[in-house]
C-alpha cells in the first residue's frame, strides 16, 4: 500500500512514520511536509534512507504539487496531520491555520477525490468538542462540535470538510479525533516536554491559571498503533475517539516530572491564565474498542517515564530546537541525507 503522509516530520507524524515503517513492511511512505517551525527532519534521521520511505519538501496548500504527487505515486492512502496546532500561536495570529487546516485539506481532499484513494485518514483532535465540566461525561463521535480556540476552530471547520467531501463525493475520509499526546519528539512548547526541558535547566515552569485544566494523556505510539488500524480497517464516512482514559489535572502531570527528575515544587511559577482557556477534555472511546479493536497499551505513569528518559537521552535534540539552530540546518539536513529539495 502507498501512503501519503502529510506533516511527517512533526511529532506525531514523525512517530507514524517510524511505527509504520516498523510495523507494515508491505506499506511505502511518501512524507510531505513545509519544515515549519514544527517540522524537523531530525526525527527521522534513523529512516531517511529507508527503502520504503521518501521525503518531499512542501505545502499541503500547494494545488500544483499535491496533484503532481497523486499522479506520480498513485496513493492507496492519505493520512493528514499537516497542522498548525498550537494554542497560543492561533490566539496571536490565526491566519496561518486557516491557510494550512482549512484550505491545506480541502487542496488534499480535492486531489483524492479527482484522483482516487481508499481512506483518507483525517488527524483531528479532542479540542473541536470544545469543553467539559468536571461532572460532565466525556464526549463521544455524536457529541456537537463546539470549538473555544482558534485553532480548534480550524480543526473543526476541516472535520466538516471532510465530512462533505464524503457526503457529496463519495471520498473516503476517515477522521481521528485524539486526546493530548505526548512522548518522544514532541516540540517543546507544549506542555509536558516544556516542563521536562526547563527543569533540566532549572528554569521556571510556567503553569497557566491554577494548574487545574484537566487533559486526557495518550501516549503517541498508541495513538499511532490506532491510526494505523483505521488505515486498515476503518470504514469511510466514520469518526473515531482515540484517547487513554488518564485524566491529569495539568498541575499534577507537573509535579509529577518533577519528582522523576529530582527536582523542586519551587521551579512552579503560576502565570496568567490564556484567554479562552478550555477546562477540561474527555473522549469516550468505546467505538473504537468495539469496531477497530484498539485499546491503549500504555499508562500514562510509564509513559511518563519513558518520555522523561527520551528527553534526558536526547539533550542535543531538545537544545537545538530551544534555541532555534535547528532552523538554520534545513537545507544542511538535505545535503547530508542526499534528499532533494522539494
Amino acid at each position: 500500500m502507498r501512503l501519503l503522509v502529510t506533516g511527517g516530520a512533526g511529532f506525531i507524524g514523525s512517530n507514524f512514520v517510524r511505527f509504520a515503517l516498523a510495523n507494515h513492511p508491505d506499506w511505502e511512505i511518501v512524507n510531505l511536509d513545509k519544515l515549519t517551525y514544527a517540522g524537523n527532519l531530525a526525527n527521522l534521521t534513523d529512516v531517511a534512507h529507508h527503502p520504503r520511505y521518501a521525503f518531499v519538501r512542501g505545502d499541503i496548500a500547494d494545488r500544483d504539487l499535491v496533484a503532481r504527487l497523486f499522479q506520480e505515486h498513485r496513493f492507496d492512502a492519505v493520512v493528514n496531520f499537516a497542522a498548525e496546532s498550537h494554542v497560543d500561536r492561533s490566539i496571536l495570529d490565526a491566519a496561518p491555520f486557516i491557510e494550512t487546516n482549512v484550505k491545506g485539506v480541502q487542496v488534499l481532499l480535492e486531489a483524492a477525490r479527482e484522483l482516487g484513494v481508499r481512506k483518507f485518514v483525517q488527524v483531528s483532535t479532542d479540542e473541536v468538542y470544545g469543553s467539559l465540566g468536571p461532572d460532565d461525561p466525556p464526549f463521544t463521535e455524536e457529541s456537537p462540535l463546539r470549538p473555544n480556540s482558534p485553532y480548534a476552530a480550524s480543526k473543526a471547520a476541516a472535520d466538516l470538510l471532510c465530512r462533505a467531501y464524503h457526503r457529496t463525493h463519495g471520498v473516503p475520509v476517515i477522521i481521528t479525533r485524539s486526546s493530548n499526546n505526548y512522548g518522544p519528539y514532541q516540540f517543546p512548547e507544549k506542555l509536558i516536554p516544556l516542563m521536562i526541558t526547563n527543569a533540566l535547566e532549572d528554569k521556571p515552569l510556567p503553569v497557566y491559571g491554577d494548574g487545574r485544566n484537566v487533559r486526557d494523556w495518550l501516549y503517541v505510539e498508541d495513538n499511532c498503533r490506532a491510526i494505523a488500524l483505521v488505515v486498515a480497517k476503518g470504514t469511510p464516512g466514520e469518526v473515531y475517539n482515540i484517547g487513554a482514559g488518564e485524566e491529569r489535572e495539568n498541575i499534577e502531570v507537573v509535579r509529577a516530572i518533577l519528582r522523576l527528575l529530582g527536582k523542586p515544587d519551587s521551579l512552579i511559577t503560576f502565570v496568567q491564565d490564556r484567554p479562552g482557556h478550555d477546562r477540561r477534555y474527555a473522549l469516550d472511546t468505546a467505538k473504537i474498542r468495539r469496531e477497530i479493536g484498539w485499546e491503549p497499551s500504555v499508562s500514562f505513569a510509564e509513559g511518563l517515564e519513558r518520555t522523561v528518559r527520551w528527553y534526558l537521552a536526547n539533550r542535543p535534540w531538545w537544545e537545538e530546537v530551544k534555541s532555534g539552530a535547528y532552523r538554520r540546518y534545513a537545507d544542511e539536513w538535505y545535503g547530508r541525507l542526499g534528499l532533494p529539495v522539494g
